[in-house]
């Protein structure tokens, strides 16, 4: 019977009253009376509004808001796609925008998962409600299908219903008896389109309790074409960089260092001979140049020559190794603990192994990118964010006006992967175009891009475990070290958030920095331990968070302790998987699709699997080191079981663009540190994967009627593990750092 590996440490609401004094207490009784929030979205002529969610225009068109950021995951599809299945509505006729900032479309579950370190000891129902009255509309952590699909689906429902009711009275039938399909409402040989009953339907009223549709034409489960696509692909799709207002600048910045850090010198009489060149806005550690045009005012930057005061501490790569080592000899939290460790260890035999994973960026495509226009004592602000509602706080907080004077029009993202959660940009724009009186498109260049990222953090794991003398693993201690970045995060993005700012006063450590540590492994006696590791570099949220380098260890570790036992890496983790169905159908699935010859020497397989935001997957990969002693990734192989399934193609279009992603985290995508100063300033010297070396990719979903789970991170954490796992096949060597080979070179 596998341990409880649940954490400890959680307060209930009166602990909470006690704790934080009246202002926590007031804060309590006011996150917990009753409120009504009302739909602010709007309706253009000819088109009626059905809630928070649907529009229905006469022509039969169905518009449906969508509070997430679109950052080529296909939200804009996904979320859609389960009203217009619930509605019966035409696929062709169906279109989407971006909500309106409004409380309806919080997203408690990303706030829970993203700013775990201020949330996680706080009661479920007072980070609901919290989340709601502050708007944090949210997008991250894989989150929007989780949250959001029952939502849709009443929604979808009630607008049926109504139809149907309007259909009904014209008719002189019961609407019970009626069915919708392709826009239509359906009455036997009757029928009436959407366009025409909507102005009706919505002086209906609604029955207490919501019959879903039911019938054979469904678009849940079907690859419906991508509703972003035809906008991208014809060029009218909007990013930040495509934002044009009257008498607009283009500004450039430069940055100090990682650190404490101010501007002390430039040369202004430089910038003012490059042609075009309008304006210089200083702040205490970054200078901004306004010019006619990007290129003039990047250039003005190079020829002003900023510097900037050395911090006091200094950060180099070496500096981070020490802290994360420090760390791991020093004393840690523990986070998740079951059975009796200490006496399972005592005495016994070990195996240990050691792993490290270095800074990884997010290397967008889309530098960070904001328009600004400050006119008639408002704001507006054109960006991607996915996290609006902060984003318009810190603009507001930054030029001292109230957050009601500040709209944020979101934009498509040209990848996140957290990036975009940041608000920085949103700051610095709003300041330029308050000082400068004009609308200024603020876009970070590429190596400030990079060398002010809050990347993934540094970590490191020590392993430790028992095998029995039938070789099973009767003991497992993880000891990570990383920085608190959920902490971090929490405290950069939520200044101000009472609820927050309390939580963190009176509690300390971050379960997030061991997020997926515990194996799910049947383990009787186990221990995960956080040690916090100070390394001096500003860390934010990057694709699944401390999944990308807990994996890592673990799956590295369990083909470790195969190694030692003697046995084949699959049959090693399906004989404790049997707590884990889901888990172990995925390993046997991609087993057999990637013809698994059991890890043999010379080979060049290896295998991971991994659980995650209620899904579950098992990568086994191929790869072998080239001639020019690089890692060469042949082939991926990927078995999925993600629960309830919306869109197919959405799904196999994540897990492809993650494992992509994750090797692109194993191979390269890293950064050291000189002098406070990342290492790494452009796309060249990331070593991404291309299109000539991309490995060969199979995606297997298993089909499930569980509750839909996470999809856009899944197909990260396992495999730089599957991958360091074939190394060890085809080399006889393992490698214990990401990024592979990065300690031998």
């Amino acid at each position: 019977m596998a341990p409880d590996h649940g954490t400890s440490g959680r307060i209930d609401r009166r602990t909470l009253l006690i704790g934080g004094g009246l202002g926590a207490g007031l804060l309590v009784a006011w996150a917990a009376w009753p409120r009504t929030y009302l739909p602010n979205l709007t309706a253009a002529q000819g088109e009626t509004l059905f809630g928070a969610w649907i529009k229905i225009g006469t022509d039969g068109h169905v518009t449906v808001a969508v509070p997430q950021l679109e950052e080529g995951q296909g939200v804009y599809t996904a979320l859609p796609q389960i009203v217009a299945d619930e509605l019966g509505a035409e696929w062709k006729m169906v279109g989407v925008e971006p909500a309106p900032l409004n409380p309806l479309y919080a997203n408690p579950l990303a706030a829970e998962t993203l700013f775990e370190a201020a949330f996680a000891r706080v009661p479920a129902s007072l980070r609901r409600s919290y989340a709601t009255r502050n708007a944090l509309v949210l997008t991250g952590a894989s989150t929007s299908i989780r949250t959001f699909e029952d939502q849709l689906r009443q929604a979808g429902a009630a607008a049926r219903v109504l139809l149907q009711k309007a259909a009904a009275r014209r008719w002189g039938a019961d609407w019970q008896t009626l069915t919708t399909s392709r826009s239509f409402v359906v009455n036997g040989t009757q029928k009436l389109g959407f366009g025409a009953l909507a102005a009706d339907a919505v002086g209906e009223s609604l029955p207490d309790l919501l019959p879903l549709r039911v019938g054979e034409d469904r678009l849940t489960g079907r690859a419906v074409p991508r509703l972003d696509v035809p906008a991208k692909v014809d060029g009218t799709a909007l990013f930040a960089a495509d934002i044009r207002l009257p008498d607009m600048l283009h500004a450039s910045i430069r940055m100090g260092p990682a650190g404490d850090t101010a501007l002390v010198k430039l040369d202004r009489a430089a910038a003012d001979r490059i042609p075009g060149m309008r304006a210089v806005v200083t702040a205490e550690n970054w200078v901004a140049a306004a010019a006619d045009h990007w290129w003039a005012a990047d250039r003005a930057l190079d020829a002003m020559r900023p510097r900037f005061r050395a911090p006091a501490q200094v950060v180099n790569t070496d500096s981070i190794e020490d802290a994360l080592s420090s760390a791991l000899d020093g004393a840690g939290t523990r986070i998740a603990q079951g059975g009796d460790l200490a006496a399972t260890f005592r005495g016994a035999r070990l195996i240990t192994a050691e792993y490290r994973v270095g800074l990884a960026l997010h290397a967008t495509l889309e530098p960070m990118t904001c328009t600004a226009q400050w006119k008639d004592g408002r704001l507006r602000l054109w960006l991607p964010a996915q996290a609006p509602v902060l984003a318009r706080a810190a603009a507001a907080h930054e030029i001292d006006v109230d957050q009601n004077v500040v709209t944020v029009h979101p934009t498509l993202a040209g990848g996140s992967f957290g990036a975009k959660l940041e608000v920085e940009i949103a700051r610095q724009a709003a300041r330029l175009a308050k000082d400068l009186g004009r609308p200024v498109q603020l876009t970070w260049p590429r190596g400030e891009d990079f060398r002010h990222d809050r990347y993934r953090p540094a970590a490191a794991g020590r392993m430790a475990a028992k095998l029995d003398a039938a070789n099973r693993i009767t003991g497992w201690l993880a000891k990570i070290a990383a920085p608190e970045t959920s902490r971090e995060l929490s405290e950069r993005l939520l200044e101000g958030q009472l609820l927050a700012a309390a939580s963190l006063k009176l509690h300390s450590g971050d379960p997030a920095a061991a997020a997926g540590a515990v194996p799910p492994y049947a383990i009787p006696n186990i221990a995960v331990d956080h040690h916090v590791a100070a390394i001096g570099v500003p860390t934010g949220y990057w694709r699944s968070g401390a999944h990308s380098y807990t994996c890592f260890f673990t799956e590295s570790f369990l083909d470790e302790l195969a190694h030692v036992a003697g046995q084949e890496a699959v049959s090693f983790r399906m004989g404790m998987l049997g707590q884990q169905p889901r888990l172990a159908r995925c390993l046997q699935m991609a087993a057999q699709l990637g013809g698994w010859q059991g890890g043999q020497p010379g080979s060049g397989q290896g295998i991971a699997c991994h659980s995650f935001r209620g899904s579950h997957i098992a990568v086994m990969a191929e790869a072998h080191l080239a001639s020019d002693r690089r890692v060469k990734v042949d082939r991926l192989v990927a078995a999925v079981d993600c629960g309830r399934v919306v869109n197919p193609d959405l799904v196999t279009q994540q897990i492809e663009g993650g494992l992509i992603f994750g090797v692109a985290a194993a191979t390269g995508c890293s950064t050291g540190f000189s002098e406070n100063v990342a290492d790494i300033g452009d796309f060249s010297e990331l070593r991404l994967p291309t299109l000539a070396d991309a490995p060969e990719i199979t995606v297997e979903i298993v089909p499930s009627v569980e509750n839909a789970g996470g999809v856009s991170e899944l197909g990260v954490p396992p495999v730089a593990p599957a991958i360091a796992n074939a190394l060890q096949a085809a080399t006889g060597v393992r490698f214990r750092r990401l990024p592979l080979l990065s300690d031998v070179e």
